[in-house]
């Protein structure tokens, strides 16, 4: 039996009979199982009501993968662990809410994988290749303790600088300069979308977006907003576009300014450094000024992400995202003068 197309009404070619469109009742193309309504059979001495049959339904025995060699596991195991060139290219996601996360926002599946344990989502699309994994095949790729038994091939997003300069307003960017741990990254990310920052860009040494714990971190928000990997020319260049570099450090030095006291409507890219040493020098130079965050309690320093974040809502306040706009007439442009960022993770 011959099918033309997938999905509302299909086309059915049987042997010794003309078949006229039929309407399908149910289609589960991950156990292969395809049942039909009734179909106008056109055949000889038979028509209208007489010639309503029911036709059958087929079944054959649905196929779960149950070795860790078959090549679509091995794709998934190398995305997992980040190995761009074993994956080709792709990007694994694990759990429904990513799932939904990643085609609420338009990515582009190449294949779902699911635990035997489990129904395939409903929303996955048609046409998405399907594979159902025996549970030890599957916890064998996955790096949860307790996966929920779906996970999926993504393509990622290809972005560049200029998609951060597409909305009308003032650029809002935030640099992340060696932050290396991923949920660090993930929260920054998640941050950068809740406060309507441009988008994220990353430097050498700083974690990639597509790590598992940065993925889980930005809560999906990593498949919205541009987040772009950078040189440290390409940073020198957003002067250019008239971009303030701000620097943010962990001290009230002389020439450092006060995250309320800073001017953020202007076009900018806060800078956050590394967890333990902050921003290194190179970056520093670069920077036109330097901002802090002001601390009554007995602390050392903010955590990255905890830092980024509160700079970010400030900028966003300031622009508008907040009530208290009283301050926007004393904000002040900070000097710069070389010093290092001593924020710590927590």
């Amino acid at each position: 039996m011959d099918t033309e197309c997938f999905g509302r009404q299909i086309l059915l070619s049987c042997a010794g009979s003309s078949v006229r469109w039929g309407r399908v009742l149910l289609a589960v193309p991950q156990s292969r199982t395809l049942a039909y309504r009734l179909c106008e059979l056109k055949d000889s001495g038979l028509g209208g009501r007489a010639g309503r049959r029911k036709i059958w339904e087929m079944q054959t025995p649905e196929l779960v993968v149950s070795s860790r060699a078959n090549a679509r596991v091995k794709q998934l195991r190398a995305a997992f662990q980040g190995h761009a060139r074993l994956s080709g290219g792709m990007v694994a996601i694990e759990g429904d809410h990513l799932l939904e996360e990643a085609l609420r926002s338009g990515m582009v599946l190449k294949s779902v994988f699911v635990s035997e344990r489990r129904a395939v989502p409903g929303i996955v699309p048609r046409g998405v290749e399907v594979l159902r994994l025996t549970d030890e095949v599957f916890g064998s790729v996955v790096e949860t303790q307790s996966p929920q038994g779906v996970a999926a091939l993504m393509v990622p997003p290809v972005r560049v600088i200029a998609d951060l300069f597409e909305g009308s307003g003032a650029a809002l960017i935030l640099i992340a300069a060696g932050v290396q741990d991923p949920g660090n990254l993930g929260t920054l990310v998640r941050s950068a979308e809740a406060f309507g920052a441009s988008g994220v860009l990353t430097t050498a040494g700083t974690v990639s977006a597509w790590n598992q714990k940065a993925l889980r971190a930005s809560v999906g928000s990593v498949f919205r907003v541009p987040v772009v990997g950078v040189t440290a020319a390409e940073v020198a260049e957003l002067k250019g576009r008239g971009v303030g570099l701000i620097g943010a450090v962990g001290t009230e030095d002389a020439g450092v300014v006060a995250a309320q006291e800073m001017d953020f409507t202007q076009a900018c890219a806060v800078m956050i450094g590394n967890e333990g040493s902050g921003l290194a020098a190179e970056w520093m130079e670069m920077c036109d000024s330097r901002v802090t965050i002001p601390c009554p309690g007995p602390v050392e320093s903010l955590n990255a992400a905890v830092a980024g974040s509160l700079l970010l809502y400030e900028a966003s306040r300031q622009r508008g995202g907040g009530a208290d706009k009283t301050k926007s007439k004393s904000k002040i442009q900070g000097s710069f003068a070389p010093l290092r960022m001593t924020t710590s993770q927590q």
